[in-house]
Formats: C-alpha cells, sequence, structure tokens
C-alpha cells in the first residue's frame, strides 16, 4: 500500500489530521453509547402498590421497566398477589429499562406450628394468634373456675393441639371459662391433708382459704396437717353440704398427721 500521501505531507498537517480523527472517533462511540444506554431517556415510577401484580406486569414493562419479584410474605387482611411494596418508590425518577423491585402478598399463606393457648388468659390468647399471623374465630363462654381462661382451642369445629401445622390466617375458635361465682359447690373434705394439698383442693373448687388456725406446736403452716375445718364436709344427716363458689372455708392444721376424724360439732 501507498502511504506517500502521509509521507509527503508536513508533520504538522499529519498531527492535525490525527487529532480531527481521533475526536471523529470518540463521538461517533458516544453517539452509539448513548443510543445503546438510552442516555438522557427517563421515566416516572408509577405507584403500584395495592394493585394486582398480573393486572401491572405488562403496563410496566411497555413502559420501558424490568419488573421483579424480590419477596412475598402473608398479610391476612389483603388478597393473594396484591402488591405490598416497589422499590424504587413512586414519583422516583429514573432510567429507561430500570428494575422495579416488587413484594407481593403471598398466593399461599404459610404453613405454622399451631400455638399452646390453654390456660391463657383470653387478652393473651388474642395476642399470641395476633402475633403468630392466625385470626380470632368465635368464642364460647362455658362454666369454669378458671373465669376468662382458655379451656380449649378449636379450627374448624375441631380441637387442634399444640404444635399442629395449620395455615397462617386460619380462624381459631376458643372456649373461655366463665367463672361458676355464686354457684353452690360440695364442700371438699380437707381432712388429713397437707396445707399445701388443702391449698390445691380448695382452688380446684373454686374456695378460699379462710382463717388459718395452728395448733400451740406448729409455727409453719407448710409443715402443718388439717385436722378441722369450716365449714364441715358433712351435715348432722350425713349429707354433704353445700356452700357457693369464691367463698371462704376455715381450717386448723396440726404437727401430726391426724389418723381418726373429729366430731362434727368439735370447735378449735
Amino acid at each position: 500500500m501507498n502511504f506517500s500521501f502521509i509521507t509527503k505531507r508536513p508533520l504538522w498537517q499529519n498531527l492535525l489530521a490525527g487529532i480531527v480523527f481521533s475526536i471523529a472517533l470518540v463521538g461517533v462511540f458516544l453517539l452509539f453509547l448513548n443510543v445503546l444506554t438510552n442516555h438522557g431517556d427517563y421515566l416516572t415510577v408509577p405507584d403500584v402498590k395495592g394493585m394486582h401484580y398480573d393486572s401491572v406486569t405488562a403496563e410496566l414493562e411497555q413502559k420501558g421497566f424490568e419488573v421483579v419479584i424480590q419477596d412475598s410474605i402473608y398479610v391476612d387482611t389483603i388478597g393473594p398477589s396484591i402488591i405490598i411494596k416497589q422499590s424504587p418508590e413512586p414519583e422516583a425518577t429514573v432510567k429507561v429499562n430500570r428494575v422495579i423491585y416488587l413484594t407481593i402478598n403471598c398466593v399461599v399463606p404459610p404453613t405454622i406450628a399451631m400455638p399452646n393457648l390453654i390456660g391463657m388468659s383470653f387478652r393473651n390468647a388474642l395476642l399470641e394468634l395476633k402475633s403468630v399471623g392466625l385470626a380470632m374465630g368465635d368464642t364460647t363462654f362455658i362454666p369454669d373456675i378458671a373465669k376468662n381462661a382458655v379451656k380449649d382451642q378449636l379450627a374448624n369445629g375441631n380441637a387442634i393441639k399444640p404444635g399442629t401445622a395449620i395455615r397462617m390466617g386460619t380462624k381459631i375458635d376458643l372456649l373461655i371459662g366463665s367463672g361458676i361465682i355464686g354457684e353452690e359447690v360440695p364442700v371438699p373434705d380437707l381432712f388429713g391433708l397437707s396445707y399445701s394439698d388443702a391449698k390445691v383442693v380448695l382452688e380446684v373448687n373454686g374456695l378460699n382459704t379462710g382463717v388459718v388456725l395452728l395448733d400451740d406446736n406448729i409455727t409453719d403452716t407448710a409443715a402443718g396437717f388439717v385436722y378441722w375445718q369450716n365449714p364441715m364436709p358433712y351435715n348432722d344427716q350425713q349429707m354433704v353440704n353445700q356452700i357457693r363458689a369464691g367463698q371462704l372455708l376455715d381450717i386448723r392444721l396440726s404437727l401430726l398427721k391426724p389418723e381418726k376424724r373429729p366430731e362434727a360439732n368439735l370447735q378449735p
């Protein structure tokens, strides 16, 4: 190839030609780069929160966005596939082909382990249901000493054991103790029981400990045994006495466990 057209020119002309060519080359490169990267093309991010994922995907892509599901969580107050969160936020200005990340509500609720609500107060049971994503169903009050305490837990009408797999959002029905204050219950027989055991029996029957009398040789109620109570478990006709739930029952304690029951009319 003949390069005489270069060698015959003065050096300054060749340098100038090289500079002009380099500038032109860079200009062409930047022009194609702007075309490839859509330089100068910006879009405003629309607000799609609260909309169904399927209804907005095609529209977003048509406007020049890419759509990616970043996460899915479960919220029982909205429908499946509803958009909960988006990034970038609405009204943000971004380049064409920018990815919009979406967080949507689960189509199928996740499975969790059923908590143990039995024995909890009604209020605590409500808080526990909410914390694990379960819903409050019907409440049924039943006669029971433990007022406002959960006696059983049910799902779809059947008792459900703690640890059983259950879908989030499921409604849980509760059986709640209504208390039996004012109702009559048989007077329990405490004879020969330790003080601690007697207190348990009284609590189970919805009764309260009244006056506790001690023999001279006993200083600690925990070491005592019941040998007298008022009211007595039986009347003069050997019929079971009745007492209203919530009332007091007085007892007397001895250091030794009694073997012979005193007469019904024995007084302290």
